[in-house]
């Protein structure tokens, strides 16, 4: 299995345009979601899995009873990659539904 690539500082940057309320944090992508119950914020999580699942990408995910915030980095390339953005983006869909 090939190792992803870092994206330069001016990639995460253009990525991150596209995606409102996303920071950098050094090496980590994060977001903070807000909803309205318990049963909302964990149905968010289940749908987050399945993507990650799927992309074969896991986020770090904190759950704060209707806060959860969602971490996203590549570990085996030591930073941030497109798998980072991609997921983000997988995670921005989820919570639209």
């Amino acid at each position: 299995m090939e190792r992803p690539e870092r994206l330069s500082d001016i990639a995460v940057q253009r990525g991150l345009g596209s995606l409102p309320g996303w920071a950098r944090k050094g090496d980590v992508l994060s977001k903070t979601f807000q909803f309205e119950t318990f049963p909302d914020a964990i149905a968010f999580v289940t749908r987050v899995a399945e993507a990650a699942e799927a992309a074969q990408h896991h986020p770090d995910i904190d759950i704060r009873y209707t806060r959860i915030t969602c971490l996203l980095t590549t570990h085996d390339a030591g930073g941030i990659t497109q798998k980072d953005l991609n997921m983000a983006n997988e995670i921005e869909f989820a919570a639209t539904r």
